[in-house]
């Protein structure tokens, strides 16, 4: 049965196909590329139908512990792996109905009876998967008669309760004592969008202006940070194509002005794609920045990025803990270490993370981390600031590292920080007595951990 694709039915089913690939190892942002290529759908024409899929794809990722229990509660033998995603993006959208409007399932408005007639259609509409159109109808049917007490039972089991797994809720509890379940509630909620303005092109209050006049509404949240009040395709924003404005997380934002880099100064960016720090270091001053992937497809993405803020920076692909591959020899004024971590920190805007991450990833990333600033140390110059950076929320990639880094590096000097930002609030007063922080933080931010440290001249 062809679908057509502005469908409900035909969005579930490769939202289905992306959960499965999730499911199966995949990131989510690769797994929805390959089911938009395997769903045939035109990058341009059907734009709209891949925002669709994408969304069910990313709303079914902040439900999965729920809906995958639910689907092992309810289906006494399984269903295949097509079909259990199916089910488990269709009961996503009806356990955002039950938290919200009972009537309604989601943001997109569909009522219960749509969502089960268009799962079931998105069942038929497969070979592999039409013999379990009658399962899937059964199934759902079945968790909106007994959802009152379907829930209570379900969510006894805390990974299904909090939609994270058991390992990240323990960390959260040992770390944060008193804030754990906010946390682990922040997880889930969407992300805000903001964007960062380029202040040497345009005021941020002038910015503001020119957003209203194009019908947008957005606030002001930091000294180059804008957030909008709802999220629009970038193609709609005023000025991102120009290079005004920049989409990044405030939090992210502090990165660059931590350098505190000065024109002339020769810069190092490690691990930096995507390439958002990297533009943000050259929008601050006249610099020499060299960005360092590992990665060659990401590494594009940098450049990309930079083209459309009118910037260049040395783009090098390279493994930042072995500098001895790639580097010239000449040292750096600044170096912006931001390491491969867990990413517990962004979390909520990307929601994959916490079902691919294992907890024996934790003390091979750590150890990463380790290597990379000690390996990057000696590239710096006498005098210069090298900033730690990690969008993580554990103490062992953050405040115990940084301690760590103090104890080995003997000629580091440890410089005022933000310390521990957690997602959608200001840094804790004291870290260690050194994360004095910026006097304006931000005030909505996802989870990143920042020290600061000065080689002795």
């Amino acid at each position: 049965m062809r679908l057509p694709h502005e469908s409900l039915a035909f969005q579930m089913l490769g939202a289905a196909m992306a959960v499965r690939a999730v499911n199966e190892g995949t990131a989510l942002p690769q797994a929805i590329e390959d089911a938009a290529s395997h769903l045939r759908l035109d990058r341009v024409r059907d734009a709209a139908t891949r925002g669709a899929l994408q969304d069910l794809a990313y709303r079914t990722m902040r439900q999965f512990g729920t809906a995958r229990a639910l689907v092992t509660r309810l289906v006494t033998r399984p269903p295949g792996a097509q079909v259990d995603s199916l089910l488990a993006v269709a009961l996503a959208l009806l356990l955002e109905g039950e938290q919200g409007d009972a009537e309604k399932a989601g943001r997109g408005g569909y009522s219960a009876f749509t969502v089960v007639d268009q799962a079931v259609s998105a069942a038929a509409s497969e070979p592999k998967t039409a013999h379990a159109r009658g399962l899937v109808n059964a199934v759902l049917r079945r968790f909106l008669r007994e959802q009152k007490t379907l829930l209570p039972d379900v969510n006894r089991d805390e990974q299904a309760r909090w939609n994270l797994p058991a390992w990240w809720l323990r960390m959260l509890r040992e770390a944060y004592p008193d804030q754990w379940m906010a946390l682990a509630e922040s997880a889930n909620v969407r992300p805000p969008m903001t964007l960062r303005v380029n202040t040497a092109r345009i005021p941020v209050q002038q910015y503001l202006t020119e957003l209203a006049n194009a019908g947008l509404a957005g606030v002001a949240i930091g000294e180059q940070a804008v957030r909008l009040v709802r999220a629009f395709p970038v193609s709609q924003i005023p000025g991102f194509a120009q290079g005004d404005v920049s989409v990044q997380d405030a939090g992210a934002q502090l990165a660059a002005p931590l350098l505190e880099v000065a024109d002339g100064m020769r810069v190092l960016d490690a691990c930096a794609a995507p390439g958002g720090k990297t533009g943000h270091l050259l929008e601050l001053a006249d610099i020499e920045v060299i960005a360092v992937e590992n990665d060659a497809l990401r590494a594009a993405r940098i450049d990309e990025n930079l083209s459309r803020l009118g910037k260049q920076a040395k783009i090098v692909v390279g493994d930042a803990s072995r500098p001895g591959d790639w580097w010239d020899g000449q040292q750096f004024d600044r170096i912006l270490a931001d390491v491969p971590c867990s990413a517990s920190g962004i979390v909520r805007r990307h929601p994959d993370i916490r079902w691919l991450r294992r907890e024996a990833d934790i003390a091979r990333l750590v150890t990463e981390q380790r290597r990379i600033v000690s390996q990057l140390w000696p590239l710096l110059k006498p005098g210069g600031i090298l900033v730690y950076v990690t969008c993580s929320i554990f103490p062992t990639e953050g405040e115990e590292q940084a301690r760590w880094f103090g104890a080995q590096l003997t000629d580091a000097i440890r410089l005022e920080a933000p310390g521990q930002l957690l997602p959608g609030t200001r840094a804790p007063d004291s870290a260690g007595g050194q994360d004095a922080g910026p006097a304006s933080l931000p005030s909505d931010h996802d989870g990143f951990y920042y020290a600061r440290f000065q080689k002795r001249a």
